[in-house]
Parts: structure tokens; C-alpha cells; sequence
């Protein structure tokens, strides 16, 4: 039960509504212990004791319990269901909100498909519980407790054999929890595999198409699901198992009653009724005991969904904010790194390593080398994605770490590598970091990164809905809208990761034109592998291997005879090279 009082604060507060479905069932365990009672009296003294005249009275009788019981079943029903879906409600609104605040290393390690199937299918099962689990449980126990009181008020004797058979069959349900767990928690973890399989397919077709690998593709998949029929097989194998078993220890304790109450009836120490009702009730004990191990799969299949879950909550936050953090009138945008390590976990080899430099309001700064040298680890730094492992990142002469993070964050515009475009208009997605933008500031902020002109060739203009990803445009139209959303922000700093990888030499030009009348109004880090995007850079830092190894102007640089004269000679040899072949 750790599992489940760990969650408690989610659907605690809604206990009336469990309460009320509780007391409705406890209503319709009741009216059922009443049936075999009736049957008896009908037996004994309609029957028997020929006492005909009490027909109709027990017709009405058995009519009006059966409203009742109708009515106390719909609304047990309800509150039932209006617990587990309120509860979970709240439950999955705080896996969300969680995964907005986790940090950059939480998603380094965390796979999308497997988080869908937590928010999914585990809610879900921790909510089937909730909704009818718990409740089936006391009702299970609360119609055995009265179905025993009545069995000792007919037959001592017959009460007592029923009782020695049922520590057995509850020994044989606990082991059967104790496997059965384990083995629910293998299917939810391989779902989850299965759902980041397919996910990732489905996402990455492009690629898969375009280099011929449908038939790998479908061997990964065929192994997935190979893996998840096999832990449901090893599943089904534990039911098959242990239901039989407690069915035939169920069915000799029925032999065993019917020959020692036959026995008692013949010798005139039992009614025949009475003996009928006690079968009756019987049933109540018995099957009951074999329903708990349906109980005890609900409850494991809850307890393994609510343990990944609280993988999720529990999940350690590493950009923590200050209660009395920082919020500004203005951010100017002076960036400092004071000999600023990082590592993006503990045992990781640094990925920075005693970078410093000073960006002074306004200035332009390139950043370049290799692919994984550290040039957007930098820029990630600014906006506190992740948090270093030694130095100190400065903003306007403060550490990143005493401001607001919304705040912070509103201050630098971001264009990423790979621009991420929701499934909405072009117009929304412009806007999505400043929605009271007026229609005036979205063309506006679309002109300066030279995607009006195209926009208003499409039927719908800026109300042209995008696919999944920004599906149906090309990767430089994308690219320019992601670089007008970060512009509609009016940022202090502005971060080009790559931002014009995915545009030809042409576009990239007017871009570049278009972004130097921005640019002198703000700071701005352009992260590049062409060495023309960062002629006009006010510094350009050259990192290799997590280190600054030269800086300077791009005329400074090229002096130097370095790294960036290599990259330089590269470039340029090829373009020459391109040019005489022409």
C-alpha cells in the first residue's frame, strides 16, 4: 500500500465521493444476504409448512428489495466512477506540470514514447482501481463478514468447516500476488518500449523510406512485440496456474458441506431451507475468496502503474528556483561566464571546461567548431537549462540562478537547430511565445525573418494550418517561421543555433540582412558551421572539445593561422574547387 499512500494527495480530497459510493455498495451487499433468507422462508414455510397466504407478501417484499437494490447499484456506480475519473484528473494535470518543470537532463534520458504510455495507459489503470477496485475489495470482505454471521446463525457446525477453508485459500492468494506483480509490472514496462517503437517510426518515417530500412525496422518492432507476448504469456501462465488450484479447493469444500448439512438434515438437526440458504451462502464466501485474486491482479496492475508514475513526481527538479528570485524591468542582455564547467551528470566527462568570456550588451559573438564541441552546451547555459557544474553564469552582472525563470527565460529568443512548429496555424505558432501579439507585430516580426513572402502564398496565409512537426512546409520555411517566433518576443538576447542550417546560400543572405537591423539591439550568440554567418561577429570563440581555443574578430582569427583557418581553408577550397569545375 506505499505505492498508493504516496498518491494519496490526489484523490483523498474526493474521498465524500467514495464514501458515498461505499455506502450504496454496503446498501446492495446487504439486500444480497437477504436472498438466500428469503429462499428459506419460502422453503420452510411456504413450501413445507404449506402456508400459502405469505406468497404475496414475499412477492412484494422480494420486488421492493430488487427496486432498491437497482437504484443503490446505479449510484454506487456513479460515485464510483466520479471518484476514480476526478482523482485522476488531478493526477495526470500534475504528471503534465511536471514534465514542464523537469530539467534538459531529465528528457536527455527519458524516451517519448514510454512517457506517453505512463500518461496514458498507466493513469488509466491506477484509475480502474480507484474508480472500482477499492470499493470491491470492502465489498468482498463486507459480504463475507455478513454472509458468516448469518451461516452461524443456522449452523454452528456448518459455519465453523467453512471458516477452516478459508486461511488456505487466502495463503494461496497472497503467493499469487506476490508473482503476479512483478510480472504486471514487466508488461507495463515493455508496453512502454513497444509505445517508443512505434512512436519513433511513425516520427522518423522520412528516414526510414529514404535509406531503405523498412525491413529493419519491422525486425525491431517484431522483437518488441515478441518481448511484450511474452512477459503477458508468462502472465496468462501465473493466472492458469493458481485459478484452477483455488477453484478445487473451492469445489471440496462444497462436497465436503453438502454431505456433513445433508447428514445434519436427515438426522432432523438442520432444515432443509436453512440448508439451501447456507449453500447459498456459501457462495458468497467461496467465491468471493476466489474474486479476491481478480481484486489482487487490479490492485497489481494499480501498484505497478502508480509506481511508474511516481517515477515521474518523484523525479529529482535540478533547476531549482529561488523563493525570492529575481524580476526585473529590463534584462540589456550583458552575458558573462565566469570559468564555467559543465557536466551533464555526475560520472559524464565535462562537456565545457573553464569557459570565460564577456558579451557586453549588444554585441555579437559567433561560436564554432565540431560537431559536440560545446557551442550550444553554452548557449543552453544562458537560459538555465542546465545548471554548471563549477563558475558562474552572469546576466546584467547577476547569476542566472537568482532570477525568475519565466522571466529569464522571456528575455532570450531561442532558435533552435531543428525547429520544433506545433499542429496549429502558421499565425499561432508565431505567436506562441508572445499570444498578445496584434496581427501587425506577427507579419512584422515574419517579414524581418523573410517568411511573409511565402506565407502569403499559401491558400490561407497566416491562418494556414501546419501537420505534426510543421509537416507540409520545407525545413527553410520552418526554420524562418521559428526564427519569427523568436523575434515576436523582442528579446534581450538572441540565440541562432544553426537557425539558418536548412536555407539555401540565397535565403540565408537576406535572413542575415534582415537580422542586422535586430541585432544592434540586442545581444546575440550565432551558433554556426558556415564561416560566413560569423564575418560580422563582434568575437568569434572557437571551441574544441569543451574548450575555447582561440578567439577573436574574423580577420584576427584568420591571422592566426589556428583552428578557424583551417575551417576556413576548408570552406573556401571546396567553394573554389566547386567554382573551377564549373
Amino acid at each position: 500500500m506505499k505505492t498508493f499512500k504516496k498518491l494519496k494527495q490526489f484523490y483523498w480530497p474526493y474521498k465524500r465521493f467514495f464514501i458515498l459510493s461505499l455506502l450504496f455498495v454496503l446498501i446492495v451487499t446487504a439486500i444480497t444476504v437477504i436472498y438466500p433468507m428469503v429462499l428459506q422462508i419460502t422453503i420452510d414455510e411456504v413450501i413445507i409448512g404449506n402456508r400459502y397466504e405469505l406468497i404475496p407478501l414475499l412477492s412484494i417484499g422480494f420486488l421492493a428489495i430488487m427496486i432498491i437494490k437497482g437504484i443503490a447499484n446505479f449510484f454506487q456506480q456513479y460515485y464510483g466512477d466520479v471518484f476514480g475519473v476526478t482523482s485522476v484528473y488531478h493526477l495526470r494535470d500534475e504528471l503534465y506540470k511536471k514534465l514542464q518543470r523537469l530539467s534538459f537532463t531529465y528528457y536527455d534520458n527519458a524516451r517519448t514514447g514510454d512517457l506517453m504510455s505512463r500518461l496514458t495507459m498507466d493513469v488509466e489503470g491506477f484509475k480502474f482501481f480507484l474508480a472500482a477496485g477499492f470499493k470491491e475489495l470492502i465489498r468482498v470482505v463486507f459480504l463475507m463478514l455478513t454472509s458468516l454471521a448469518v451461516m452461524f446463525y443456522y449452523s454452528i457446525p456448518l459455519a465453523l468447516v467453512t471458516m477452516a477453508v478459508m486461511p488456505l485459500l487466502i495463503l494461496v492468494v497472497r503467493r499469487f500476488d506476490k508473482e503476479v506483480h512483478p510480472a504486471f509490472r514487466s508488461i507495463r514496462k515493455s508496453l512502454g518500449n513497444l509505445n517508443t517503437r512505434i512512436q519513433e517510426n511513425v516520427s522518423g518515417m522520412n528516414t526510414v523510406k529514404s535509406l531503405s530500412k523498412e525491413d529493419f525496422e519491422i525486425e525491431r518492432f517484431t522483437t518488441d512485440n515478441k518481448q511484450y507476448r511474452e512477459v503477458n504469456i508468462r502472465t496468462s501462465d501465473i493466472w492458469a496456474r493458481y485459478f484452477p488450484f483455488m477453484e478445487f479447493i473451492g469445489n471440496v469444500a462444497m462436497i465436503v458441506l453438502l454431505v456433513f448439512g445433508g447428514w445434519l438434515v436427515i438426522n432432523e438437526n438442520m432444515n432443509l431451507g436453512s440448508l439451501v440458504a447456507f449453500f447459498s451462502l456459501v457462495s458468497y464466501i467461496i467465491g468471493p475468496l476466489m474474486h479476491l485474486g481478480f481484486i489482487v491482479n487490479q490492485f497489481s496492475q494499480a501498484k505497478a502503474a502508480g509506481e511508474r508514475l511516481l517515477e515521474i513526481l518523484e523525479a529529482p527538479e535540478d533547476i531549482e528556483q529561488k523563493a525570492d528570485a529575481l524580476i526585473s524591468e529590463k534584462i540589456t542582455g550583458h552575458v558573462t561566464f565566469n570559468d564555467v564547467t559543465l557536466k551533464y551528470t555526475k560520472d559524464d566527462d565535462p562537456a565545457l571546461k573553464h569557459i570565460s568570456f564577456d558579451a557586453p550588451p549588444g554585441a555579437i559573438i559567433g561560436l564554432i567548431g565540431a560537431t559536440g564541441a560545446g557551442k550550444s552546451s553554452i548557449t543552453q547555459l544562458m537560459t538555465r537549462f542546465y545548471e554548471p557544474a563549477a563558475g558562474d553564469v552572469l546576466i546584467d552582472g547577476k547569476s542566472t540562478a537568482d532570477f525568475n525563470l519565466k522571466f529569464l527565460r522571456k528575455h532570450i529568443g531561442f532558435v533552435l537547430q531543428e525547429s520544433f512548429l506545433f499542429s496549429t496555424t502558421i499565425k499561432e505558432n508565431i505567436a506562441y511565445g508572445n499570444p498578445d501579439a496584434t496581427m501587425e507585430e506577427i507579419v512584422a516580426a515574419a517579414k524581418r525573418a523573410q517568411a511573409h513572402e511565402f506565407i502569403e502564398e499559401l491558400p490561407k496565409g497566416y491562418n494556414t494550418m501546419l501537420g505534426e512537426r510543421g509537416m507540409g512546409l520545407s525545413g527553410g520555411q520552418r526554420q524562418r517561421i521559428a526564427i519569427a517566433r523568436a523575434l515576436l518576443i523582442d528579446p534581450s538576447i538572441l540565440i541562432l543555433d544553426d537557425a539558418t542550417s536548412a536555407v539555401d546560400m540565397e535565403t540565408e543572405f537576406k535572413i542575415q540582412r534582415a537580422l542586422k537591423e535586430v541585432m544592434t539591439e540586442r545581444t546575440t550568440f550565432i551558433i554556426a558551421h558556415r564561416i560566413s554567418s560569423l564575418k560580422h561577429a563582434d568575437e568569434i570563440l572557437v571551441l574544441d572539445e569543451g574548450e575555447i581555443v582561440e578567439r577573436g574578430t574574423h580577420e584576427e582569427l584568420l591571422s592566426n593561422g589556428g583552428h578557424y583557418q583551417r575551417i576556413y581553408d576548408i570552406q573556401y577550397q571546396d567553394k573554389q574547387a566547386i567554382m573551377g569545375s564549373v
